[in-house]
């Protein structure tokens, strides 16, 4: 090992981390609200809130307390044991999913794994044939090999195949489609409520209906992924719950805002599909520790008064996004739900989020044109504001193709 020293923080990273992400220039120290601080001093306006982790901005008072209260006393008991966090916690997110039982891990990825051995589990006290998921193309569940098997986009698929077998893919929003894929032998339908890294495209209630009618057809379980798109995010709970009456699933995965930063996904399910995992099928070493949980319950009393806000602010935000559409024609379509909002460009725009940085803007770019937002649920009226003036500059300036 060389002796000279390492002048910044992105050479060390450069030369002690795997080379997997494609980091922008910019090194973050702080934040507080809806607001962070690089290394220089500079503020920006946090549009995407860690990939929608940071729920309730930075250093939420609440949050604080709970870590450091709890982090002087319990940190980490295995599953072992009891203690007191776990249970309540399971005890809300039962209340407020309308489903029966719950199962802790780290993440959202980890979450997809333990739905689908459930449903795996599941379909093979039915019959040893009945195995297969179906999916949606364009989908993103995770970067594990069971959550790649089901993620439908070629991209992040393709350099791990062969991945797992007995996944079928159909198109979002086509009843047809999906029809065609399932069998007898299908143990499980699997879709976002709104596709995330697809390009924050919701699912029809059309759509979302015929898929519960058709797995119980097909004695199936419907699986909801609300990893991102669930536990507050599009102005309700889950997103399933935007319909009247809820369209509600036998398994929903939860994670990125539910302990604000720190590690914790979740496996919530109906009785009859929690049936398919037996005694010491599944487990976990971190997963609901008495740290992540009391922040999670801390979380959940904030988001039942966040509630109306987060409609009444992302409502708002779509029309002042609606009225930049009829400004600058190159922007196609502006659609989400709550907090949880993308806007569709007619060209490639990824060097926004740069221009972004310029304006003391955070957001991302997904599906090479859809600039994404997932903003703290704690955002107000006059942070957006501030949010289209700085994205009017950056319209502006851009040049689309011809």
């Amino acid at each position: 090992m060389e002796n000279s020293p390492i002048a910044s923080i992105p050479e060390m990273e450069k030369r002690y981390l795997l080379q997997n992400y494609a980091r922008y220039p910019l090194e973050l120290s702080r934040g507080k609200g809806c607001w962070v601080w690089d290394s220089s001093g500079k503020r920006y306006l946090d549009l995407l809130s860690g990939i929608g982790v940071n729920a309730l901005g930075h250093a939420h008072p609440r949050i604080v307390r709970a870590i450091r209260e709890q982090a002087s006393a319990l940190i980490h008991t295995s599953n072992l044991y009891y203690h007191a966090y776990q249970a309540p916690l399971a005890k809300k997110i039962v209340e407020t999913s309308g489903l029966d039982r719950v199962f802790f891990c780290n993440s959202g990825t980890e979450a997809i794994e333990g739905a689908l051995k459930m449903a795996r589990g599941y379909g093979r006290k039915l019959s040893p044939d009945k195995y297969e998921f179906v999916a949606l193309e364009n989908s993103f569940h995770g970067r594990t090999f069971g959550a790649l098997s089901i993620t439908g986009q070629p991209k992040y698929r393709e350099p791990f195949e062969p991945l797992i077998p007995g996944v079928k893919f159909a198109r979002r929003n086509d009843v047809e489609s999906l029809e065609a894929a399932l069998s007898e032998r299908t143990c499980a339908i699997v879709v976002e409520g709104i596709q995330g890294e697809g390009g924050i495209l919701p699912m029809s209630e059309e759509f979302l209906r015929k898929c519960r009618e058709l797995a119980d057809r097909h004695r199936a379980l419907l699986v909801l992924d609300g990893i991102q798109c669930s536990v507050g995010r599009p102005g309700k709970y889950y997103s399933y719950q935007l319909f009247e009456p809820a369209i509600l699933p036998d398994i929903l995965t939860i994670a990125k805002p539910i302990a604000c930063g720190l590690p914790l996904g979740a496996v919530v399910a109906s009785d009859r599909a929690a049936a398919g995992i037996d005694p010491g099928m599944h487990g976990t070493t971190y997963g609901g520790g008495p740290l992540v949980t009391r922040v999670a319950l801390e979380f959940y009393e904030t988001l039942e008064e966040l509630l109306p806000h987060i409609v009444r602010v992302g409502s708002y935000f779509r029309e002042e996004l609606e009225r930049l559409a009829k400004k600058f024609r190159f922007i196609r379509e502006v659609r989400g739900e709550g907090l949880m909002i993308g806007v569709e460009m007619d060209f490639p725009c990824k060097h926004f989020v740069q221009e972004g940085f310029a304006e003391g803007l955070l957001f991302n770019v997904t599906h090479d044109t859809v600039v994404r937002f997932l903003p703290p649920y704690v955002i107000t009226e006059k942070e957006i504001d501030r949010a289209i003036r700085g994205l009017t500059k950056i319209f502006k300036r851009a040049k689309p193709a011809a």
